[in-house]
């Protein structure tokens, strides 16, 4: 005001592209727009709901969420400011309503109930998640821990939907490749693998068995494809040296192999990780084989031969029903192009005719899960057997009716003692396909019932004081990070026994009793940097005097933050272990002011 008194030119003076400058310039909060906006008519006309400030704003605070809008759509900014805001509040109420809900068992099948009336985008709440993942490093360790898991779920939903959609499209219509994203998508859902940046890196290698091809043959009809024909190369001699061109890209220059010393990882199976690592097994080198030599017009079938996937190349009549009519590829082997007789000398056994036939994009995705499956019933360190779940996930999404599979998922959830709702629903469904399962049926249903009685009468947490005399021989205490006398591995402590409380069974197979103490001296949970959990007796156990870390997946269950030298434990822990942060804290203190000295 005094400058416009004074004859100098006021903010409101200012041409309107220069204001929506300054209004832009990051330096102003949204509140500080709001309040802006509410002075003058001048002022609210420049910070219009549909105009550039609310938009610059949403995007300096959100900047990934831009690819959900057009630049076409006429959008009202500031709604979406307030709706992504009041998004951010819910999802973050949601993720600390978590660990008091659910810090004593599995996250229930309808604890993610709550999520199917949040009112808002999904794209809104997921990226609220990832920027809870995104906090500093070692802190809020229990809000990322949930965070984590909500996301996880979130994303495996709509990944099935996407899969059913998938399913449900006429069989001419469904990629190889599309199917071979979904697998990988719904088994990492937190990875950022998307079909598009898939196909873009296939694109990539075709372009370079082009340029080989046309070093080649200028004049290949797989060079010149016409805007929007479907390419089709019906030359045989054409199709070979397509065939070449691809194995000397893909093998040669890129050095793509299969991957024999170790077979048996699943990243073998994930076409993103095969990119990555350019190596893999038979069916998802095979998938992508096949997919670059249809982009370039040579139409290669699938071949569910047995221990061993194959392609197969028509040398006679298209459709033939004569397996002497084809040659067979082994893009695990490097492309080599097999006879009848050599894919039986690849196997070690002659086969039926059958197994020389084409199949489906469906039974294509069933055998890529089926090898997931039996990869997740091979786990050992992995005690949440998440590849075993998710495999059976996708297998019933394609088949909703197996028993054989029903049953394995009934019989997981049991094991691990979790979903007891949802074993009754899924041993209710068998009984109803296949009334002579009732013998197995009944047994998990009486057991699966007792264990849901049981939880019922469960009482609060057990509250475990140090200073209580039963429990005076217990050296450490929660949190600290430790290490294991004999087998070496590190680890940190998020739980205690005065004695061993594990059954006699138990004890003899660890051989508890040949310790020097036996089973009568304290005994601790702890989570191993391998991701396993470990019941360790207390003479086992050492501090860990170069401290870090622990990497393993319930960190944040347990623990809030690391400090560097121990974890803090989270609120609900520390009701049930209520004097053990003092002393950890003064442990750490005492222990490594020695190491100092």
């Amino acid at each position: 005001m005094a400058a416009a008194e004074a004859g100098g030119m006021g903010l409101t003076d200012l041409p309107g592209e220069l204001l929506e400058l300054i209004l832009c310039s990051g330096v102003l909060s949204a509140a500080d727009i709001g309040r802006v906006s509410c002075t003058c008519r001048r002022l609210r006309d420049v910070c219009q709901a549909r105009g550039k400030v609310w938009r610059e704003r949403f995007r300096l605070r959100w900047p990934s969420l831009l690819k959900y809008y057009s630049h076409t759509d006429n959008v009202n900014w500031l709604k979406e400011y307030k709706a992504r805001h009041n998004a951010g509040l819910e999802t973050r109420r949601i993720v600390a309503s978590f660990s008091k809900r659910f810090f004593s068992e599995h996250v229930p099948c309808d604890g993610f109930s709550d999520l199917e009336t949040l009112g808002c985008p999904d794209h809104f709440f997921e990226d609220e998640l990832m920027s809870i993942l995104n906090m500093e490093e070692r802190k809020c360790l229990t809000w990322k821990y949930y965070a984590k898991k909500i996301l996880y779920f979130l994303r495996q939903q709509n990944i099935l939907k996407n899969l059913k959609a998938y399913l449900e499209r006429p069989g001419d219509q469904l990629s190889f490749l599309e199917g071979a994203v979904l697998i990988d998508q719904y088994c990492n859902p937190l990875s950022d693998i998307c079909l598009t940046s898939i196909q873009a890196q296939v694109d990539d290698i075709t372009d370079k068995v082009r340029k080989v091809l046309r070093t080649k043959n200028p004049r290949h009809p797989s060079l010149a494809p016409k805007a929007g024909e479907v390419l089709i190369v019906s030359d045989v001699e054409f199709q070979r040296q397509v065939l070449d061109a691809v194995n000397c890209v893909l093998y040669e220059q890129l050095k793509y192999k299969g991957n024999e010393m170790d077979y048996y990882n699943s990243l073998n199976s994930y076409i993103h990780q095969v990119l990555i690592r350019r190596t893999g097994i038979p069916i998802s080198l095979s998938v992508l084989y096949l997919t670059i030599a249809r982009q370039l017009g040579v139409r290669l079938e699938p071949v569910n031969f047995p221990s061993h996937f194959l392609l197969r190349w028509c040398q006679g009549k298209e459709g033939s029903t004569d397996i002497f009519d084809y040659i067979y590829i082994d893009a695990f082997g490097k492309g080599k192009q097999l006879t009848v007789k050599e894919c039986e000398y690849l196997i070690g056994h002659h086969v039926t005719e059958e197994f020389y036939g084409v199949v489906t994009s469906k039974e294509v995705l069933q055998r890529m899960v089926g090898n997931l499956l039996n990869l997740g019933k091979r786990e050992s360190t992995d005690q949440s057997y998440q590849l075993l779940r998710d495999s059976l996930d996708l297998y019933l999404a394609m088949y909703p009716d197996n028993v054989q599979h029903l049953m394995l998922q009934a019989r997981l959830y049991f094991h691990l003692g979790i979903w007891p709702e949802k074993v009754l629903d899924i041993l209710q469904h068998v009984q109803v396909l296949d009334p002579s399962q009732h013998g197995a049926v009944g047994y998990l249903v009486q057991h699966t019932l007792e264990h849901i009685e049981r939880r019922k009468e469960e009482v609060g947490p057990e509250v475990k004081h140090h200073s209580e005399e039963k429990h005076k021989d217990i050296c450490f205490s929660i949190g600290l990070i430790m290490k294991h006398k004999r087998y070496g591995y590190n680890c940190v402590i998020y739980g205690w026994d005065p004695t061993c409380m594990m059954g006699q069974e138990w004890m003899r197979n660890m051989n508890v009793h040949s310790l020097p103490h036996g089973p009568h001296q304290p005994f601790y949970n702890v989570l191993v940097e391998d991701g396993s959990c470990i019941y360790a007796a207390q003479e086992n156990l050492e501090y860990n005097l170069e401290p870090h870390e622990i990497p393993h997946p319930d960190v944040g269950r347990y623990f809030s933050e690391f400090t560097g030298t121990h974890y803090l434990a989270n609120k609900e822990l520390e009701i049930r272990y209520p004097e053990d942060l003092e002393l950890s804290c003064a442990t750490v203190q005492k222990i490594y002011s020695k190491v100092k000295e």
